[in-house]
């Protein structure tokens, strides 16, 4: 198993840096492929206003001011990026795809963004996703959800800040559940190389299921040795309980299955997931 090809939709500086700077180690870790997705706005969704009562004036100047901007985020991500794979010795262009040594891409287009993303993601190995509060981008956790909801394929959740490895020590989140066991999968490439592997369940985590125990045995058999602690809960919550056994096992990736229970739910009573995703500080890889 391996991991040729990531992307990483971006819509503002202040949250892609960190996951922009995470994406290129990947592509550097794996000879692979980063493709950074800018998405912009597209002017004539302002067009429906008209509907609204706003005079056609008003609108045109609207979707000036909207395109305006829309160019100067592009530029601005442009940049961030052509210094970054400068600074990173990281080729860009199509011209070393496919050869072993990594390389990147960028592409600005307009369109819908949550659909567009999700798409885009069906055809990467990992879609590596800015901290949604990095920022305060919206957006971000926007793509998030779109990855997970509607792609069938694994989203790594960036850390706020740029880490400095991934993937040496890796944490795997277990609950027994399938969602759970689709994040097992997609972190595999990760735990086949680590340096250390710990596999973290507990009684108030855990759906019916293989126990922990078992997935130690499973890549035992992919060569790797993992041990298995349950974790206690924090203030009552299974998501800091969990963050805080991946930081004392000192991680540098966490895999999990996402939404377990209702996205709804999380977010009217909170969840494990929506605690982890807002307040994660390493990279976590999810799987629905």
């Amino acid at each position: 198993m391996s991991v040729r090809k990531f992307l990483l939709p971006v819509s503002s500086s202040g949250s892609a840096e960190a996951a922009l700077h995470a994406g290129l180690m990947l592509a550097k870790m794996w000879n692979a492929h980063l493709a950074v997705l800018h998405i912009r706005v597209d002017s004539r969704d302002l067009a429906p206003l008209a509907g609204e009562g706003l005079s056609g004036a008003l609108i045109e100047e609207m979707m000036t001011a909207t395109e305006r901007e829309s160019g100067s985020r592009a530029l601005s991500l442009r940049e961030m990026f052509d210094l970054a794979t400068e600074q990173e010795h990281v080729q860009v262009g199509d011209a070393v795809r496919g050869r072993n040594e990594p390389s990147a891409s960028f592409i600005s287009i307009s369109g819908p963004e949550d659909e567009i993303i999700a798409h885009q993601a069906r055809l990467a190995d990992l879609t590596i996703v800015p901290h949604p509060t990095a920022g305060e981008d919206v957006a971000a956790a926007d793509a998030l959800h779109a990855v997970l909801f509607d792609s069938g394929r694994p989203v790594l959740l960036a850390p706020v800040e740029a880490p400095k490895t991934i993937g040496r020590r890796v944490c795997i989140a277990w609950n027994g559940s399938a969602y759970a066991a689709s994040a097992l999968a997609s972190v595999m490439p990760f735990v086949r190389q680590a340096e250390a592997v710990r596999v973290l369940t507990s009684p108030d985590y855990f759906r019916r299921g293989p126990s922990a125990y078992d997935v130690a045995e499973y890549v035992s058999h992919h060569g790797v040795t993992a041990d298995v602690v349950e974790f206690p809960l924090v203030n009552k919550t299974v998501g800091a309980g969990l963050l805080a056994a991946a930081a004392a096992f000192n991680a540098d990736l966490m895999s999990m299955g996402a939404y377990s229970t209702s996205r709804l739910r999380q977010l009217i009573l909170g969840g494990t997931t929506r605690h982890v995703l807002e307040n994660a500080h390493l990279p976590v890889l999810m799987n629905r």
